[in-house]
């Protein structure tokens, strides 16, 4: 059995088909296939709160690919979400219909709530201490997620219009900056010895670059460094040098300072970094809703 996961995000759309596996009654997934495409709808959904129809095609026709792989693939069932460029875009549930229309997927624009607990479902706290506190940061490239867990309890959560692909668009601005700061510190103030968890393709990048071993969590003090190093290098050596992709090695430094506001308003040392997203939740979601 195979399910699909598709994640129509502000800088990249994903496909993840996964195996299912069964085994003595409990149910886990292995990835199979997981495919990625750099569209960017955010530079147009933030600026022109509208997917052109140069974007528009190219977004089509990666999901009339996606659906031929998932026919291919004999997937059993399959998810598909999109998040902030798309509920910005003001023709966002239009193109939404196309997709339906020209290739037969069903696409459900999400809410930053949603997005949140769907992120959650990956089951990223399976290998932490139930008994500490945590704060899950997920940063995309519209929006970011924050999540308050205690003794593995949902404390608090919201979503914030601040994302790589908005902060490159100097589509950020500083009122929602101080609205996320503000959150932190009024929900964190009464923990001590916060830890973070961080997802997101950035962050997955930043802590393979760390070079930490056996899912050793980052310390803030390394990211920080990691951030000096990284804005050494001009766009284009952190493409030739770095060898970084042309679609990471811009982003990585907003997403670098989004990281390192959140863990030093709510005083966090070190950030776990599982390497799961999206579409490992959706995936989960999936497993969640046929059991």
């Amino acid at each position: 059995m195979r399910y699909a996961a598709i994640d129509i995000g502000s800088n990249a759309v994903r496909l993840l088909i996964a195996d299912i596996i069964e085994n003595n009654g409990s149910v886990s997934f292995k990835k199979n296939t997981l495919i990625r495409v750099p569209l960017r709808l955010g530079d147009d959904a933030f600026i022109q709160h509208h997917i052109s129809e140069r974007k528009t095609n190219d977004l089509l026709k990666a999901m009339q690919a996606f659906r031929n792989l998932m026919d291919v693939y004999k997937v059993t069932d399959y998810l598909a979400y999109a998040t902030s460029a798309m509920r910005e875009a003001e023709n966002g549930e239009e193109v939404a219909k196309l997709i339906k229309q020209e290739a037969n997927i069903d696409l459900e624009i999400i809410h930053g709530s949603k997005e949140a607990k769907v992120i959650y479902a990956s089951h990223v706290d399976q290998n932490i201490d139930k008994s500490k506190n945590y704060l899950y940061i997920d940063v995309g490239g519209g929006s970011t997620e924050l999540s308050l867990f205690s003794t593995g309890q949902l404390m608090a959560s919201k979503s914030f219009n601040i994302g790589t692909i908005r902060i490159l668009d100097n589509q950020d601005t500083e009122e929602t900056w101080n609205e996320m700061k503000d959150f932190i510190r009024e929900h964190t103030r009464g923990f001590k010895q916060l830890s973070g968890i961080g997802t997101g393709g950035n962050i997955n990048k930043l802590y393979k670059l760390s070079e930490e071993e056996n899912e050793a969590p980052l310390s803030f003090n390394k990211l920080r460094q990691l951030y000096t190093y990284l804005t050494s290098f001009s766009l284009k050596d952190r493409i030739n040098v770095l060898g970084l992709n042309q679609d990471r090695a811009d982003v990585i430094i907003p997403a670098c300072e989004i990281y390192l506001t959140v863990m030093k308003n709510a005083g966090i040392k070190s950030i776990y970094v599982p390497r799961v997203g999206m579409v490992d939740g959706i995936i989960q979601l999936l497993i969640e809703k046929n059991l």
